[in-house]
């Protein structure tokens, strides 16, 4: 099964700890306003059918994080973590990349991690990735060496993330 970016966003805030007040401050600062009650509604799971073709979702239970959402939530992450870029916008132009490329880059940013960072995290996860793989994962959508990150390498690194964070 996929990953969604609602599933994202949960397991970044468990690897992380972040508190559901930290969660509204990061979408605002991504320019997306959300009350306390909605952010609960974001970071709750999709609900599959049996046979996990089609989601099923409740609109009073769920809001489903698009990619619009889920890129802003990175942008404000960044500048939760890090403060605001001097001159910078209000908020950053979104790129619309692959959502799990833009998971390790933006929080690469946001936590001031190096290369070797993110393979050792990966591999506190069971991951082997080597620096040349993880470089072409992180170069910009377009260039010739860019690949898609898959959902093992996504899950892994929070999972990787989880462990350094909270372990």
């Amino acid at each position: 099964m996929n990953l969604t970016n609602n599933d994202i966003l949960i397991r970044l805030r468990y690897a992380l700890d972040i508190k559901n007040t930290e969660m509204v401050e990061i979408f605002k600062l991504g320019g997306i306003e959300l009350s306390k009650e909605e952010v609960l509604k974001v970071l709750t799971k999709t609900q599959y059918s049996e046979d996990f073709e089609e989601e099923i979702i409740e609109d009073d239970d769920h809001i489903p994080c698009d990619d619009e959402m889920y890129e802003s939530f990175l942008n404000g992450f960044i500048t939760f973590k890090r403060g605001p870029k001097p001159g910078q916008q209000e908020r950053p132009e979104l790129t619309y990349e692959h959502v799990n490329n833009l998971l390790l880059k933006k929080v690469k940013i946001a936590l001031s991690l190096t290369s070797e960072d993110v393979i050792e995290i990966l591999d506190l996860a069971g991951v082997v990735i080597t620096k040349g793989e993880l470089g072409a994962i992180l170069r910009r959508e377009g260039h010739n060496n860019y690949r898609v990150c898959g959902d093992r390498y996504a899950r892994n690194f929070l999972k990787g993330l989880a462990i350094q964070y909270r372990g």
